[in-house]
């Protein structure tokens, strides 16, 4: 006879690819309910960006059916979101599950572009996402989320000014590019950059969020230890492109996080190919090729994915639309989320480890 027991025990080997630890023990499978032939249970998985959603539904539907009896079998998929230990010597920011900082050794290599495709693709597929921009002198993300002219809501508080961010494709959102006018340099020592990053993080309204996206300016200053040592990160995202000025500086930015005790999530190779819009069937290696992949094999750090050159990525950066949004069959726009979906998953084995 099937049972709620029954149907538990032969659930027990399935396990999470990538926690690599039972279902069951890890208390993902819940509300068990058998009625005659059919059974249906709720799979809880640790991110709504599952990169192996479809794999541990199947495996836990033929284990199921291996029950003598069982007729049909109902999965119903939601996520919790797990959040990342608190760190002694970090103050986390309330109500904040993970902080991820997209960074670039050098300049020029869609540092910002892969932070805004990331953080809505993760929107997109159910999670709670803030992006803030820390690129103080270049804040560029603004205009790449169509809110170049909008205006930021400040309310007052007991302990000082409070931000509300506005809200985008999906995503939530402050910059310094709402606080100053267009044409407008920033021209600030350290102790004034530390000062506002730390307001954009603990003086925010950033709400519920399962993860919040951080674009750092580039290079290996002021902002990426401000960051480094203020929160407990989730982790760093190091993006380069294949040539190999790009890799040198990468690799620095990467040995500064792995110095600051941060976690390296893994390498994005930006401008991986360019792919003539009018012969899509081609591909032109411009800035070389392999560099990524040969970077993240003598670094021991995952390569996260490849991102190719396409009209489309630039299009949408400059009207206000990204491409995961205006162009979500495009390549680029499917190695993107592919990306979001890789950084999810590494990020939830961090915080269950």
């Amino acid at each position: 006879m099937v049972d709620t027991q029954s149907v538990l025990e032969v659930l027990k080997p399935v396990q999470d690819p990538e926690l690599q630890k039972s279902l069951v023990e890890l208390n993902m499978i819940r509300n068990v309910k058998v009625e005659g032939g059919d059974v249906s249970f709720t799979l809880v998985l640790t991110t709504p960006s599952c990169p192996l959603r479809e794999f541990i539904v199947e495996d836990c539907e033929k284990a199921v059916k291996t029950l003598s009896g069982v007729e049909k079998v109902l999965v119903e998929v939601t996520a919790e979101t797990p959040a990342q230990k608190p760190l002694p010597d970090r103050t986390s920011v309330d109500k904040v599950k993970n902080i991820i900082a997209i960074s670039s050794g050098k300049g020029g290599v869609g540092k910002s572009t892969v932070a805004v495709n990331v953080a809505i693709a993760l929107a997109k597929a159910g999670s709670k996402v803030g992006l803030l921009d820390a690129d103080i002198y270049g804040p560029n993300a603004p205009t790449m989320l169509g809110l170049l002219d909008a205006p930021i809501n400040v309310t007052k508080s007991p302990t000082g000014d409070i931000l509300e961010p506005l809200f985008n494709h999906g995503i939530k959102m402050v910059s310094m590019g709402f606080l100053i006018d267009p044409d407008q340099p920033v021209m600030w020592r350290g102790p004034m950059l530390n000062g506002i990053i730390r307001q954009f993080l603990y003086q925010v309204n950033w709400g519920d969020l399962d993860y919040l996206i951080v674009d750092m300016p580039p290079g290996t200053g002021d902002a990426q230890l401000t960051l480094a040592q203020a929160v407990p990160l989730a982790g760093a995202v190091i993006v380069t492109t294949p040539q190999t000025v790009s890799l040198q500086d990468a690799r620095r930015g990467l040995k500064m996080f792995e110095q600051l005790g941060t976690n390296i999530l893994g390498i994005v190779e930006n401008m991986s190919y360019f792919i003539p819009p009018d012969i899509e069937n081609r591909t032109y290696d411009i800035f070389g090729s392999g560099g990524g992949e040969k970077a993240s094999q003598e670094l021991q750090v995952p390569l996260l994915g490849c991102i190719p050159i396409e009209m489309s990525v630039r299009e949408g950066g400059d009207n206000g639309i990204p491409v995961t949004i205006a162009y979500p069959e495009s390549e680029s726009a499917k190695a993107l989320e592919k990306i979001a979906q890789q950084i999810a998953a590494k990020v939830s084995v961090m915080a269950l480890a």
